[in-house]
C-alpha cells in the first residue's frame, strides 16, 4: 500500500468553481485541477486546495494552518502575470515546503524566451537564429537576419501572442509585427527563424534519472495553405483544427533520431533546471537537424492532453504519474 500524506494542491483562484470549491464534480472540459485532485484522491492522500490570485500573506496563513506534507503545484500566474509564477514558488521555498515541479530558478530561466536560448546557445545546444526586440527601443534588424520570422511575445506561454500573422516574411511586416506584440502584450518581443520540419513534444520525467516517454507531434496541413505553427488558434480550438485537419498524435521516429532526441532534451531538461516532469518543444529539418523551440517547466496534466499522453503511451498510468511527480517532490522533503 502506498503511503498516505497530506497534499495542499496550490491554484489559480479563477479555476475554482464557488459551486464546487473542493474540484468533486467532473468537468466538461478537460481540466488539469480537477484531474490532479480526483487522481490523488483516488490514490488515498488527503487533499485540501488552497487558490491564490492577489493576497500572499492569505496564501502563507493558509499553509501553515494546514501545514501539508507536500504542496502540488498547478499555480501559473499571480495577480493575473504569468511572470510572477517564479515568485509563488519563491515563497514556498522560504516556506521550506515541498512542491511539485520546477523550482523559482527553473521558472525564471524558461519563462524569458530569449534568456532561454542564449543559455542554450551557450552550452551549444541549436536554437533557432533569433533576435531579441525590447520593448521602448527602437527595432534594429541585422544584416544577417534570414526570413521567414516567427515574432512572439517573450514571457508568454501556451502559444498566447502566436498567430498566422506572427510569421512573417519581410522588414516591413517584422516591425508591424513586433509594433502589435509591444503595443498589445506591453513586453519585450522575440524574432525567430522559422525552421521548416517537423514539430515534435518530448516530455520527461524524473531529476537523477530521466525518464524519455514517447513523442508527440504536431500534424499540421501547410500544403493545402493551413496554419503551420501551432498557433493560439491551434492549440485551443477543436473546431480550428477539424477546419485545417490539424491533429496531434504521436510521432514516428527512427531509433537512430530518437535516441538523438532523447540525449538533447536530457540536457536541456538540466541545464534549464527543470524538475519532476517538463515538455521540450523542437523541430526536425528534413536533413534531420535538431532545434529546439520551447522548454516547458509545469506543462498541463490534464488527463489526455499531451503530458498523459505520452505518459500513458509510455506504460506509465495517470494515477501513477501523479504519484511519481509527488513522490519526487516528497524527496526534497527536509
Amino acid at each position: 500500500m502506498k503511503t498516505q500524506w497530506h497534499v495542499t494542491v496550490l491554484v489559480d483562484e479563477g479555476t475554482i468553481s464557488p459551486d464546487d470549491p473542493e474540484f468533486t464534480g467532473a468537468p466538461r472540459e478537460p481540466m488539469t485541477e480537477y484531474h490532479v485532485v480526483e487522481a490523488l484522491r483516488i490514490l488515498g492522500h488527503r487533499v485540501s486546495i488552497v487558490g491564490v490570485y492577489d493576497n500572499l500573506p492569505d496564501m502563507i496563513g493558509k499553509l501553515q494552518e494546514q501545514a501539508p506534507d507536500v504542496v502540488f503545484n498547478l499555480t501559473e500566474q499571480f495577480r493575473g502575470f504569468r511572470t510572477f509564477d517564479k515568485n509563488i514558488v519563491s515563497v514556498l521555498e522560504m516556506l521550506q515546503l515541498p512542491f511539485t515541479g520546477a523550482g523559482s530558478l527553473g521558472l525564471l530561466l524558461c519563462r524569458d524566451k530569449c534568456l532561454c536560448k542564449q543559455l542554450l546557445a551557450v552550452h551549444r545546444i541549436r536554437v533557432p537564429g533569433f533576435l531579441a526586440l525590447p520593448l521602448g527601443k527602437k527595432v534594429k534588424i541585422p544584416k544577417s537576419i534570414r526570413f521567414p520570422m516567427v515574432i512572439k511575445p517573450a514571457l508568454e506561454d501556451g502559444s498566447d501572442g502566436i498567430s498566422n500573422a506572427s510569421l512573417v516574411w519581410d522588414e516591413q511586416a517584422l516591425r508591424e509585427r513586433v509594433e502589435y506584440v509591444h503595443d498589445r502584450w506591453e513586453q519585450h518581443a522575440i524574432a525567430e527563424e522559422y525552421v521548416q520540419g517537423r514539430e515534435l513534444y518530448v516530455t520527461l520525467l524524473g531529476n537523477k534519472r530521466l525518464t524519455v516517454f514517447p513523442f508527440r507531434e504536431f500534424f499540421h496541413a501547410n500544403d493545402i495553405g493551413g496554419p503551420s505553427m501551432a498557433t493560439s488558434q491551434v492549440k485551443w480550438n477543436p473546431e480550428y483544427r477539424k477546419k485545417w485537419g490539424i491533429k496531434f498524435g504521436f510521432a514516428e521516429v527512427d531509433s537512430d533520431l530518437a535516441e538523438s532526441i532523447a540525449r538533447v532534451c536530457k540536457k536541456v531538461y538540466r541545464i534549464l533546471h527543470l524538475r519532476d516532469y517538463g515538455r521540450i518543444d523542437l523541430r526536425v529539418t528534413p536533413e534531420g537537424k535538431m532545434a529546439i523551440l520551447e522548454a516547458n517547466p509545469n506543462p498541463d496534466l490534464a488527463y489526455g492532453e499531451e503530458v498523459a499522453e505520452s505518459a500513458e503511451r509510455g506504460g506509465v498510468s495517470y494515477e501513477d504519474l501523479i504519484h511519481r511527480i509527488l513522490r519526487q517532490a516528497m524527496q526534497r522533503r527536509a
